[in-house]
């Protein structure tokens, strides 16, 4: 497949063009946390708090899991950008076919590693004892089918690199819809419970990537590849892994610290755990603004980065925090003010509803700071420098998250309010680091 158009990302409104990669992006994300949302939503209104306890657990493990695969694939992202930044079409469709041979072998690795350590992961979780078994059961399907999560995550990520978000949305759009079918019928009709969620979940996933591959076969992309390039290229790999390998461990260390918090809310009872799993799933989608500015960060500037034009790539990662900040102004508002009318949507448990909404209350400042975070992320990413967003995962997640954490959950009439504050808590330190960072890149550079 080979393209003929240019990228606007390398020219015209820095603005517009971060607008038009954005808006998708974000579309994307919003129907790719609906899945969760769905099951949990679903299984709330057919199942009881040891269900939704079940699935609030398991999907926060297997997004973690779905998180490392796409930081990972940020790798293909980049790089690809750079090589369409230098107008090296063959050279983006050898990433191309690094990146399919790479990540069917991890896809195949990571089914065998959750189906057999799955009973200790749900021990490590914590997880409340009436919904032990029920998690174990969503989270094994669920990793039977990481080739196919894999499989989404790395043709999204491809396109993403050549400046193509729009695919991408349709794709999930496509996938929420058969999840949504699929969760009616096997929760809501045939009383399946977490399995059907799981099963639905999966299956709509596995459409998805159908739909996909039989697209790009009559796609033009601006880079030229044939299943000839199915394969490993030295130097290709390098760079991939170069930039993927730290975001990977930045994200994974970042979700082991939230998986943490889990643990630590399932040991104050199955209605605080049942909260914290409706309340994680509203936050997914509190989050996803920020989410789509990183990536649309990380595309933008890779691409400036490889065409020489480092001002305008400074410029775009100003340009997406400010946009970041004023919507994340929004989010923070309704996060604060309406917990508990968004909670009711997906369960009918007063208690548990209270429980949500005051974890709400105490993480809705995030929202406006992870703006500021993401945008760095997205810059640092871009321009292949991804040692300081690894380094800044490590340490806010071991350092300041899981022990403000814990040391919020022991206080006296500790709340779910006071363990949600961590993660604001932590997310200052992140823009502090990242500010220091920056600092001492343009002294370097001049």
């Amino acid at each position: 497949m080979k393209g003929k158009k240019e990228n606007s990302f390398l020219e015209g409104s820095v603005f517009g063009a971060l607008i038009r990669f954005a808006v998708p992006v974000l579309g994307a994300l919003i129907l790719q946390a609906a899945y969760g949302a769905v099951d949990l939503l679903v299984v709330g209104r057919f199942g009881d708090a040891a269900s939704i306890s079940a699935v609030g657990t398991g999907s926060s493990f297997m997004a973690m899991v779905t998180f490392v695969i796409t930081s990972l694939a940020m790798g293909a992202t980049v790089t690809i950008g750079q090589h369409i930044g230098e107008k090296k079409p063959k050279e983006a469709g050898d990433t191309v076919g690094t990146t399919i041979v790479l990540f069917a072998v991890l896809g195949i690795v990571l089914t065998a590693l959750l189906e057999v350590f799955v009973g200790q992961i749900v021990g490590i979780l914590q997880v409340p004892e009436e919904s032990v078994a029920k998690t174990i059961l969503y989270i094994r399907i669920c990793s039977g089918g990481i080739l196919v999560i894999i499989a989404y995550n790395v043709i999204s990520g491809i396109l993403r690199g050549v400046g193509n978000a729009n695919l991408p949305f349709i794709f999930v759009g496509i996938a929420c819809v058969f999840n949504i079918l699929g969760d009616l019928l096997l929760v809501g009709v045939l009383h399946m419970d977490v399995a059907g969620a799981a099963i639905a979940t999966v299956g709509a996933q596995f459409v998805s990537v159908i739909c996909s591959l039989w697209v790009l076969k009559r796609t033009d992309l601006p880079i030229s590849f044939s299943t000839e390039q199915c394969r490993i290229y030295g130097r290709e790999l390098q760079k991939l892994l170069q930039v993927g390998v730290p975001i990977a461990l930045q994200e994974a260390t970042v979700q082991i610290s939230f998986l943490v918090v889990n643990s630590i809310i399932n040991q104050m009872g199955l209605m605080p755990s049942a909260g914290y799993g409706v309340a994680q799933k509203l936050v997914s989608f509190i989050m996803l603004v920020p989410s789509s500015v990183m990536q649309s960060v990380s595309a933008f500037v890779a691409q400036n980065i490889g065409a020489g034009k480092k001002r305008r790539a400074m410029k775009g990662f100003t340009t997406a925090m400010a946009t970041g900040i004023a919507v994340g102004v929004v989010m923070f508002c309704i996060g604060f003010f309406c917990g508990p009318q968004l909670s009711s949507l997906f369960t009918k448990d007063g208690e548990v509803i209270v429980q949500s909404a005051a974890y709400l209350r105490g993480f809705s400042a995030d929202c406006i700071l992870t703006c500021i975070l993401f945008s760095s992320i997205g810059y640092f990413n871009g321009c292949g420098k991804s040692i300081p967003v690894m380094l800044q995962g490590v340490t806010s997640a071991f350092f300041i998250r899981i022990p403000v954490s814990i040391f919020m959950s022991r206080l006296p009439g500790a709340s779910l309010a006071l363990v949600g504050l961590a993660t604001p808590i932590t997310t200052v330190y992140g823009i502090i680091f990242f500010m220091i960072c920056i600092a001492w890149v343009r002294r370097k550079e001049k």
